[in-house]
């Protein structure tokens, strides 16, 4: 689909972050258990409560 207009292309890159969020919504507790480091396994389960990002 060609960007005919600079909506067109606000709405198509507001849809891909959406979707890159809730890819990462998702990852993100297998993330958390995969860490070694402790530190960035709690900012991983941190940043999905963040209520920002939901």
């Amino acid at each position: 689909m060609a960007r005919k207009t600079i909506q067109d292309l606000f709405i198509h890159e507001l849809s891909d972050i959406y979707s890159a969020e809730k890819q990462i919504t998702r990852a993100l507790p297998k993330m958390a258990r995969a860490a070694t480091n402790p530190l960035l396994s709690q900012a991983f389960q941190a940043h999905r409560r963040d209520p920002r990002t939901n």
